[in-house]
């Protein structure tokens, strides 16, 4: 059976996920990989990376999501680009 997550804690990774344009799955992984990185596995430290790195993503303001959507579109004059299937 799987375990019963902190709801804060997947909040906040949520929102991280949000903010990336990634999974939920892919975004608990990251705070995860990072919060072991630093030789801490307990739950209080990695809600505290998971709010660092959603803070540290504030601080810079990017907007992934828009940057995700440029890098989709397509252009008529692309080489690479396959009309057909």
């Amino acid at each position: 059976m799987a375990a019963i997550q902190d709801p804060s804690y997947v909040k906040i990774c949520a929102l991280l996920a949000s903010r990336l344009s990634i999974s939920l799955a892919s975004a608990r992984r990251r705070v995860d990989q990072a919060a072991a990185q630093d030789g801490h596995r307990d739950l209080e430290t990695r809600r505290a990376k998971a709010q660092a790195m959603l803070d540290a993503l504030d601080e810079v303001g990017t907007n992934h999501g828009s940057q995700l959507d440029t890098l989709l579109q397509n252009s008529e004059g692309d080489g690479n680009f396959i009309l057909e299937d």
